[in-house]
């Protein structure tokens, strides 16, 4: 007698559930220390930005490092176009030690600037290169090939310009960012490799290279790009590339030339977003054609998002729908508005009782929507009180004091 299969179960009864880790697991780097700053190793990713002043302008630059650094902003950049700019910067460290106090610095060295280099890397923790632009090679429009010769000549004239720069920084236990753009490669690389993110790592790593060679290890890397799938091209091989050679240097994220408004911030996010969420990356910079106090923020949302660093409020909130009994949007805005300084507590603002429990589980407060002109108030998961909804706010903020996890704002 033939006998029917039994329907397929999706587990088994005894088939344990299987938990899905949702922690990112950053790629393990060496710390680089920048000053009092640490980038890589089991730290915490860093912010940047960079100011937009003019270096030789002493008291605007001390100024505007202190607004950068006041919101969190972690290492400060700065350019160095000249010696005079470079001569700057030790007026510029001194002011911001007596007057406030001592900011991470980096600068950013250009065009043949290995004199302005080895000044500026007195007064600074860390000097930025462009390994495309810091040993100019002149294009040709009708060069057919580089040959062997060619190309080691102007790999040792690197090197003469690049060792004692590496030597000052190492001497001083300060760092290097080599600084990969897509858009300014050496020529050599352009010819060789295109325009490529493998022209981009072979860049970073003939520098890399010259640096071991010197025992200098306190390197960062930075492979930036203005369109995202270049960048993480980009980022991605480079990883591989030094996973295959036993090297572990810190990643500095960022989409260059971003843009401004809405579409630059979600580019950044697009791309820093995607490698943090891979594990890859220690420091990172939002560029936007904005005031660099407007990148940090957007830094700290991109992290506090990942679940990388804790620095705001974090609020669950559904999108509303016919289900909803308030104003969902004008609650949220005074549930936030009252409690926005409160630091590492989760929020959960729901429309209604149908998914608002569930989903907001692993809040440490929750505003429901019980019934027509109630609310009801969770802690976690336990429904804690019901009350009007003209009196919510003002309920959810007694909860938390009842708590004590309420601090007055500033």
């Amino acid at each position: 007698m033939q006998t029917l299969d039994k329907p397929p179960s999706s587990r088994p009864a005894s088939t344990p559930t299987t938990l899905v880790d949702t922690t990112i697991h950053r790629r393990q780097t060496r710390p680089v220390p920048v000053g009092s700053v640490t980038i890589g190793g089991n730290n915490p990713v860093v912010v940047q930005s960079m100011i937009n002043e003019d270096t030789l302008d002493i008291e605007g630059s001390v100024a505007a490092i202190r607004r950068l650094h006041e919101m969190g902003c972690e290492i400060v950049r700065v350019t160095v176009p000249s010696m005079a700019h470079a001569k700057a910067l030790e007026q510029i460290k001194e002011k911001l030690a007596t007057t406030y106090q001592s900011v991470p610095l980096v600068a950013d060295v250009h065009h043949n600037g290995m004199k302005i280099a080895l000044e500026v890397a007195k007064h600074v923790d860390k000097v930025r290169i462009n390994p495309g632009l810091y040993v100019f090679e002149k294009p040709s429009s009708d060069r057919t090939e580089y040959t062997e010769t060619e190309f080691a000549a102007i790999g040792e004239k690197i090197r003469e310009t690049l060792e004692p720069l590496v030597i000052s920084l190492r001497d001083q236990n300060k760092a290097m960012r080599i600084g990969v753009n897509h858009g300014s490669l050496a020529e050599r690389m352009l010819f060789t490799y295109g325009d490529t993110p493998e022209g981009m790592v072979e860049s970073a790593l003939e520098f890399i290279k010259i640096c071991e060679s010197l025992d200098f290890y306190n390197i960062v890397l930075s492979l930036k790009a203005s369109r995202v799938p270049v960048m993480l091209a980009a980022y991605r091989l480079m990883v591989q590339r030094m996973d295959e050679l036993g090297m572990n240097y810190p990643l500095h994220l960022g989409v260059t030339e971003a843009g401004d408004g809405e579409y630059g911030r979600i580019k950044s996010t697009a791309g820093i977003g995607t490698l943090l969420a891979e594990g890859i990356g220690d420091t990172i910079r939002v560029s936007l054609t904005e005031a660099p106090e407007k990148e940090i923020p957007v830094c700290y949302s991109i992290l506090q998002a990942l679940g990388l660093r804790k620095t705001m409020v974090e609020y669950v909130a559904c999108p509303s729908c016919g289900r909803t009994l308030f104003n969902l949007e004008e609650v949220l805005h005074k549930v936030r508005e009252a409690t926005k300084h409160l630091t590492g507590l989760d929020i959960a603002v729901m429309g209604c009782i149908v998914n608002g429990p569930g989903e907001m589980a692993d809040a440490d407060y929750g505003y429901v929507g019980k019934q027509p002109g109630y609310i009801s108030l969770y802690r976690g998961r336990e429904e804690i009180t019901k009350v009007p909804e003209e009196r919510g706010v003002e309920e959810l903020i007694n909860l938390i004091k009842t708590d004590g996890r309420w601090v007055e704002p500033e």
